[in-house]
């Protein structure tokens, strides 16, 4: 039993780490997406 409430706090925190890279990898792809946009714009002046 002690070993199982030990690994409930450790799946978890593993599970957050993957969600918050999830996210910084989306956030990542937008700012790409944006600074590519602002390219072509620039380009176009």
């Amino acid at each position: 039993m002690k070993k199982f409430v030990l690994i409930i706090p450790i799946v978890l925190a593993l599970t957050a780490c993957n969600t918050v890279a999830g996210v910084g990898k989306d956030v990542e792809t937008g700012g790409r997406a944006v600074s590519n946009a602002a390219h072509k714009v620039q380009s176009k002046m």
